[in-house]
């Protein structure tokens, strides 16, 4: 019984997940805060490169494939503008929340099946179902934050040239 009620938790977060992102997004994350902010030892984001982040990023499941309509997509479609970036930068921020709140709610799974059959569920859990979204937006974000920085630019330069 244990397994199930575990299995059944975990779709409860899963489902609840969707709603608390939306809400932590409207209270717009600031990106450069102390949460989300590049460690040093993550050199930026290319100590993930180590683990190969390229070759399995795009595997793993993304929901906004799913919601679109309610959830901004994560990809970058062409014609993308500096605004689309900025909110790339601010959902990487919600999902790395989302996924760090996920791993503490998971701790109820030692509660649900005692003993090492929850031990083995959680982990599991935060293993597969959360630390490498965690990874991916620490990843992004860097990069996503360079991009920013040379769209806004050029845009300032066209701005420029238009104002002539």
């Amino acid at each position: 019984m244990g397994f199930v009620n575990c299995i059944l938790y975990m779709g409860i977060l899963g489902i609840a997940a969707y709603p608390v992102g939306r809400l932590i997004s409207k209270l717009d994350p600031d990106p450069d805060g102390y949460l989300f902010r590049s460690r040093a030892w993550e050199l930026e984001g290319r100590i993930y490169e180590k683990l190969h982040i390229r070759n399995w990023q795009a595997r793993i499941p993304d929901v906004s494939k799913y919601l679109g309509r309610w959830m901004p997509q994560k990809k970058l479609q062409i014609g993308f503008t500096a605004e689309t970036v900025r909110t790339m930068i601010r959902e990487t921020c919600t999902a790395e929340v989302i996924h760090n709140l996920l791993n503490i709610a998971g701790l109820y799974l030692l509660n649900l099946w005692s003993g090492i059959g929850g031990i083995v569920m959680y982990l599991i859990y935060v293993i597969f179902g959360n630390i490498p979204f965690i990874l991916v937006q620490r990843y992004n974000r860097p990069r996503l934050k360079n991009l920013l920085t040379h769209l806004e630019l050029k845009e300032a330069a066209v701005e420029v040239t238009m104002k002539k």
